[in-house]
């Protein structure tokens, strides 16, 4: 039988795995019992700590061992159920950011696994050659601001200004860089940004462009790529910016879709 290819999608995936946690935890009830005093170890249980022991060392735990690792793990659930009789859980940053991170590796962690075709990786040292050539260099100006309202700001008066250098806030980077190679484009300014001068259009203030130092206003003035190598020589190096945007992507669009249920409103 032939699947509908839109079971195929990522996203598909990752809605539906929501579904079936929400299911899960809907049958299965509270995780954990705060008030409970009681702590039932199954032997499904007991066989994940010896898997997880053997996936690290290579081997399967001696009893003793196991004995240990039984008792390391009531340990922690004996902690762990009275860190939340306690609410440490609640407003905790950490716990927050984890759990965030959590559904986010679920978003992306198709692309972690797949294996991309050679075709699938042509195409994307086909669309991104700059990423790759050796000797890709930008000339381009650029603005700096410490907040994006103030960039939408200074871009919206950029047709009108005589001396655009004047529109940015200043800080210790050049306002214009000539024949910059790519690696030290993305030594000085990030990633983020070296990849919006790729494939720019000219003489065209584009952003606000986010770098680690805030927010910036750019023009590219102009780009040259050196000869691209063929995919055989640097098919790792392709494969491992696919996998890295790959998964941002997903991640961003599983996010979207989550964030259009809530409604959020920011107290002035």
């Amino acid at each position: 039988m032939t699947l509908p290819g839109w079971t195929r999608e990522p996203l598909v995936h990752f809605l539906f795995g929501g579904l079936l946690l929400f299911a899960f935890f809907a049958w299965r009830g509270e995780d954990v019992d705060p008030a409970s005093r009681s702590i039932d170890i199954s032997r499904e249980q007991q066989a994940r700590i010896a898997l997880q022991f053997e996936r690290t060392m290579q081997r399967a735990p001696t009893d003793g061992e196991l004995d240990a690792l039984v008792d390391q793990y009531v340990r922690e659930e004996v902690l762990y159920r009275e860190a939340l009789r306690l609410g440490l859980n609640n407003d905790d940053a950490v716990v927050r950011k984890r759990m965030a991170q959590k559904m986010d590796y679920l978003a992306a962690s198709r692309a972690e696994t797949q294996q991309p075709s050679d075709a699938t990786l042509q195409a994307w040292l086909d669309e991104h050659p700059a990423r790759f050539a050796p000797d890709s260099r930008f000339s381009f100006d650029q603005l700096w601001f410490a907040e994006k309202s103030a960039a939408d700001a200074a871009k919206a008066r950029l047709d009108t200004e005589g001396r655009w250098q004047d529109l940015g806030e200043r800080i210790s980077l050049p306002s214009s860089l000539d024949a910059a190679s790519r690696s030290d484009v993305t030594a000085r300014f990030g990633s983020e940004f070296a990849a919006n001068l790729e494939g720019g259009a000219k003489d065209e203030w584009i952003g606000p462009v986010r770098s680690g130092f805030g927010f910036h206003l750019v023009r590219l003035r102009d780009a040259t790529n050196g000869p691209v190598p063929p995919l055989a020589e640097i098919r790792d190096r392709v494969e491992n910016d696919w996998r890295a945007e790959t998964m941002a992507k997903r991640r961003g669009e599983a996010f979207a879709i989550l964030r259009d249920a809530y409604d959020v409103t920011l107290e002035q």
